[in-house]
């Protein structure tokens, strides 16, 4: 995987930051693989949008069960966010994080019994957008190495349901939610196409820890 400098994806970059100093104030106010503290600092919970609690939804993105559950969404996050932004733009990739985040994260809150933290959502938002931003992309479509990056995306999309079916205490309702969300966003056309990042590819790793 080609490494990209965060000046071409500074949406990712600051989100990175935030995710890691939220999770050192997790660390030190104990909240770490501690559910209390957890539901305190921001995590999804059954009922919150009738508690009017609605900014659980996006604060819960930033929240991380533990060290494994940070480390495997920071880096699927790294590997997908740069990427995606770079080949179609920060305005898109906001917009995509954010909405299938909070997408993942209100499907979380009316169908599991909580409490849920962890970015994973919006990742999967991600990767579900990539897989038809590319198809649909007057330019990427054709690119002959979107193929093979095409054929990761489906392939670690399937493994992390199967997983979330398969394997306790994984939000399987937010990562569906958050991948079905972001396929649909997708399909929305594109204007403008951007600077081809090269022959950059990228290698799409599972991230399956924690709650979410």
């Amino acid at each position: 995987m080609r490494l990209f400098r965060f000046s071409r994806a500074p949406v990712t970059g600051t989100l990175l930051v935030l995710i890691f100093a939220v999770f050192v104030l997790e660390w030190t106010n104990g909240a770490v693989d501690n559910d209390e503290m957890l539901i305190r600092m921001g995590a999804i919970v059954p009922g919150m949008l009738g508690y009017g609690e609605y900014w659980r939804a996006v604060a819960a993105m930033f929240l991380h069960a533990n060290i494994l559950h940070w480390a495997a969404n920071s880096w699927a996050l790294y590997q997908l966010g740069t990427l995606y932004e770079v080949m179609f733009g920060s305005l898109r990739f906001t917009l995509t994080y954010f909405v299938t985040g909070i997408i993942a994260s209100v499907a979380s809150s009316l169908w599991m019994h909580g409490p849920s933290v962890g970015a994973s959502g919006a990742i999967l938002g991600i990767l579900g957008a990539f897989i038809f931003s590319i198809k649909r992309h007057p330019e990427w479509s054709k690119q002959p190495w979107t193929r093979s990056l095409l054929s990761q995306l489906v392939f670690w999309a399937g493994v992390n349901i199967v997983l979330g079916f398969s394997v306790k205490n994984i939000d399987n309702v937010a990562h569906i939610a958050g991948l079905v969300s972001g396929l649909l966003i997708g399909m929305i056309p594109h204007r403008v196409p951007p600077t081809p990042p090269g022959n950059a590819v990228i290698d799409v790793t599972p991230h399956h820890y924690g709650s979410e």
